[in-house]
């Protein structure tokens, strides 16, 4: 990764794990509690692919898995977030964008479920077994809910900016827009072009006109 991604990467995992711990988990909402740092993960993901969508993501896990008040098995989460940000890396388009929103909302709902499974199976397997006596039809149920509701307010910003850090990152070949820039930007560049091709058919004019005077002097 570039050291600018990295350091985008790292300054929205902070923020969104700060939130996460001291607001979003003191609401003491019914079942699960809103997933902020997926949410980062699965941006990041859909604009720099798998690998570093795996990275990011292992890397986001880690630090939750550190952070207080971190009752698990260090490496928990950083296994499961790791998994989610490859495989949501490779929802990514070869032109990098996104056309339509259904991607990216199916993407945080499968990835909310995803997770909340992923990490119990985990758990299970080292012998925690909190979630079944919270319910896992509960968790999973809640978890998608959160999380989707959340989405619009958090993906489409991290995506924006991690765009920022990738060379050219408002070009497209296809002619449709993008889904976070179709968002938050003001525009694709396109009509950039076109005034450009127009002023360069308006400059060739002018001087074919001025030739076609200086040949009408010289005549005369």
């Amino acid at each position: 990764m570039r050291l600018n991604r990295i350091l985008l990467s790292t300054v929205l995992v902070v923020v969104a794990l700060v939130v996460q711990v001291s607001v979003l988990a003191r609401l003491q909402l019914p079942g699960a509690v809103p997933d902020l740092l997926l949410l980062v993960v699965l941006g990041l993901a859909f604009v720099y692919g798998h690998v570093s969508g795996a990275l990011v993501g292992f890397g986001a896990g880690l630090l939750a898995d550190l952070a207080p008040p971190a009752d698990h098995a260090a490496g928990r989460y950083a296994l499961v977030l790791c998994v989610i940000g490859y495989l949501a890396g490779l929802a990514k388009p070869e032109t990098g964008q996104l056309k339509s929103a259904l991607v990216p909302m199916t993407g945080v709902v499968a990835a909310a479920i995803g997770s909340t499974l992923l990490y119990a199976m985990v758990g299970a397997l080292v012998g925690d077994t909190a979630a079944r006596h919270v319910g896992l039809g509960s968790l999973l149920f809640t978890a998608a809910l959160y999380d989707l509701l959340l989405a619009p307010f958090v993906v489409p910003l991290v995506m924006a900016a991690a765009r920022r850090t990738v060379g050219d990152p408002l070009a497209d070949t296809g002619g449709g827009g993008d889904v976070a820039a179709g968002w938050l930007a003001t525009g694709t560049g396109l009509r950039i072009g076109s005034q450009r091709g127009g002023l360069r058919v308006k400059a060739a004019r002018n001087r074919a006109a001025r030739a076609g005077r200086i040949k009408g002097v010289k005549r005369l």
